[in-house]
């Protein structure tokens, strides 16, 4: 699948009608105009402007779409210089060609998210997979379900996505991504150079609105409201590779209910507040077999409970954390479907079990 993104040509993907595929590098807009021959809307199936799907050849400007602007189409942004750039709403897939020095906020995407030839670019994204190619010096606010990929990049460094506007839970359901499910900072550099490198971490403390400003008060997105604060974020803030202040780590693992979300929701701002670290989590759908490999001799009795949907799991990290996570789980979830690491004995085997597990579900 890897050497597929690599034989990719720069040809547009719009709703429904695509021409012959672009072979110039630069493209003008009558170039990309006159591959699309027409685009149909998927709830009217009437003809449709061409331009409400894609931002090109713009310059200093803040320009984007609102919520109910895309609704789950393709958009293509090009060839911007010095723009402040906002999607708020999901979309199917989104490539990003040839900007240099934006600001680029995207709502959820189904698919990829694609950058080719851009630099000095910051951004915040979140989709199902996340490739880079020939691009430099970008700093990236990322959720990816899959492992992120970049290809002849160089400069790359990566965050953890913080970001929140009153319709973006909605938008992460409708493109049918988990907020738990983000291997941020699981980088695959695809054309690595010995003796080099050409990705990092952004530092931990890293502000958002240091990297991707809120939008001018005066633009049409004045009315759209907008936290970058962690304890907002839609997405839970995690540590990902970065190394552990603590040997100690706990596995929580809330089995499906009717408030599973708000209640690992919950269980972070408990152990946040107690100056414990959350490194990780994932949601995925376990089989009984899964449930024996992964739970071992607490499997028997946790294994009825998988088959109401996925389970939402959790590594918490610091020094007396599964202690605190065991007094946690029988004050404020009690009677609650879950599992909590036993001792600090087993707890390292327990998480690596189920993230192991985990991984191998996703293909990571």
């Amino acid at each position: 699948m890897l050497h597929a993104f690599r034989n990719v040509k720069k040809t547009h993907f719009l709703p429904y009608i695509i021409a012959s595929p672009v072979s110039c590098r630069k493209r003008t807009l009558l170039c990309l105009k006159s591959h699309i021959v027409r685009i149909v809307s998927v709830n009217s199936k009437m003809n449709v402007d061409p331009k409400d799907f894609m931002l090109t050849g713009l310059k200093n400007e803040t320009v984007g779409r609102l919520p109910g602007k895309l609704n789950g189409q393709q958009f293509v942004i090009q060839d911007c210089e010095n723009c402040n750039i906002y999607v708020f709403d999901h979309s199917a897939t989104i490539t990003i060609d040839d900007c240099v020095n934006c600001r680029i906020m995207l709502g959820p995407v189904k698919g990829s998210v694609f950058f080719r030839d851009c630099k000095d670019i910051k951004c915040v994204v979140a989709c199902q997979q996340f490739r880079t190619r020939d691009c430099k010096k970008m700093d990236v606010f990322l959720c990816c379900a899959t492992q992120p990929i970049i290809e002849s990049s160089t400069g790359m460094k990566f965050g953890c996505y913080q970001y929140y506007y009153p319709d973006l839970a909605f938008h992460f359901k409708d493109a049918g991504l988990s907020i738990f499910n983000n291997n941020w900072s699981n980088i695959h550099d695809f054309t690595p150079v010995s003796g080099e490198t050409n990705w990092s971490l952004l530092p931990e403390d890293s502000v958002v609105l240091e990297y991707m400003p809120l939008p001018d008060p005066e633009s049409e997105f004045k009315s759209v409201r907008i936290s970058t604060e962690a304890n907002r974020s839609i997405v839970p803030l995690t540590k990902g590779g970065r190394r552990t202040e603590s040997d100690e780590s706990c596995l929580f693992v809330f089995f499906a209910g009717d408030y599973t979300t708000a209640n690992a929701r919950k269980l972070i701002d408990e152990t946040t507040t107690k100056g414990f670290v959350l490194i990780q989590t994932k949601e995925v759908s376990m089989r009984p077999e899964d449930v024996n490999r992964v739970f071992q001799n607490n499997a028997e009795s946790l294994t009825e409970w998988i088959t109401k949907g996925p389970v939402v799991a959790l590594e918490l990290n610091g020094d007396g954390v599964v202690e605190a996570c065991r007094s946690i789980a029988n004050e404020v979830f009690n009677g609650t479907k879950l599992f909590v690491s036993e001792s600090k004995n087993t707890s390292s085997r327990d998480v690596d079990n189920f993230f192991n597990f985990a991984d191998m579900q996703m293909g990571l």
